[in-house]
């Protein structure tokens, strides 16, 4: 399944999210307006609203609240995709120039302040306390995460195991809070709302290491951002810890020095030895992996087309580096 069917499963829910999003865009001051209505509408798969709302339909939800959570996870992942672009200087987004290029880092952070705001009055009005307490932990959790990254960016010494929390909390969290908001919904039993916690800690993990590996693979118009951006930012991902273990002396100093200073003076030499070491092909295992135990998450999970819908996200997560 593309993305096309996995989406057609809840089709009318996911325009009906659309049309909530920018009616939410609603403010008396334009300029939040026209960004917010320039980065929401700039291409996106809107892939966390999609698993929130396949997560209520496959257990039976019938009602209408799905499609506001989800425009909620949609608002919050905008917001983290403004304050990030600020913070690591990006110029493009989705294959366009990014927020803070076309407008600047202020209005960019403040426009990222309004939606997470808006987001807070949202998830009131939907009423249910559980669900603001998974969004809230969630928030704060992807903070938590930026300044983790922050703290790992220009670190050639950044462990594997550091480098997954980053991730966990960065990416992995705001899938998770879709999947277990849109679950919560359908009022299910515990151990059911934490089997689609977990089903997409997994995906959105599996997705994030496929992107690492897309960085040195890719091309911009696959991405929607540079070629190389995270190694010109200093970022250690996955593929740069495997190799600084496994590739040969000389290559693990060039790419400890591009790490340290950022910048891509050695993109093309250091994209050799990456694909040369097996770092690659590792971060592909990885990403696999963690496919395989998103799917297993969902096994006590009824069958219907929306749990077929769910099961596929994780074929697509990895198949993108084909």
């Amino acid at each position: 399944m593309d993305f096309k069917a996995i989406s057609a499963a809840v089709e009318t829910d996911f325009q009906q999210v659309n049309d909530f999003i920018f009616k939410q865009l609603h403010t008396h001051v334009p300029l939040i307006k026209e960004i917010g209505n320039y980065i929401i509408d700039s291409g996106g798969k809107r892939l966390r609203p999609l698993v929130c709302l396949l997560s209520a339909r496959a257990l039976g939800y019938e009602g209408h609240r799905h499609v506001e959570i989800a425009a909620v996870v949609e608002f919050l992942h905008t917001a983290t995709l403004l304050h990030d672009d600020v913070v690591d200087e990006s110029s493009l987004r989705r294959g366009k120039p990014s927020a803070n290029e076309v407008w600047g880092n202020a209005p960019s952070v403040l426009v990222g302040d309004f939606l997470i705001s808006r987001s807070f009055q949202m998830v009131v009005n939907v009423g249910n306390m559980r669900i603001l307490q998974i969004l809230s932990e969630a928030t704060n959790l992807i903070a938590e995460g930026e300044v983790l990254q922050l703290i790992n960016c220009k670190n050639p010494d950044t462990r594997e195991d550091q480098y997954m929390e980053v991730i966990r909390y960065k990416t992995a969290k705001m899938f998770e809070a879709s999947a277990q908001s849109g679950a919560v919904l359908a009022n299910p039993k515990e151990s059911v709302e934490m089997a689609f916690a977990r089903y997409a800690d997994h995906l959105g993990l599996a997705f994030q290491l496929i992107d690492d590996v897309l960085d040195y693979t890719g091309s911009a118009d696959e991405m929607g951002k540079n070629v190389g951006d995270d190694l010109a930012e200093g970022k250690p991902t996955l593929p740069l810890i495997f190799a600084l273990q496994h590739a040969g002396a000389p290559e693990q100093q060039m790419i400890r020095n591009a790490i340290r200073t950022g910048g891509l003076e050695a993109i093309d030499a250091i994209t050799q030895a990456v694909k040369t070491c097996g770092a690659i092909d590792y971060t592909i295992e990885r990403a696999e992996e963690q496919a395989r135990l998103a799917k297993k998450a969902l096994g006590p999970i009824e069958d219907s087309i929306y749990k077929e819908a769910l099961l596929a996200l994780c074929d697509l997560a990895v198949a993108r580096n084909h």
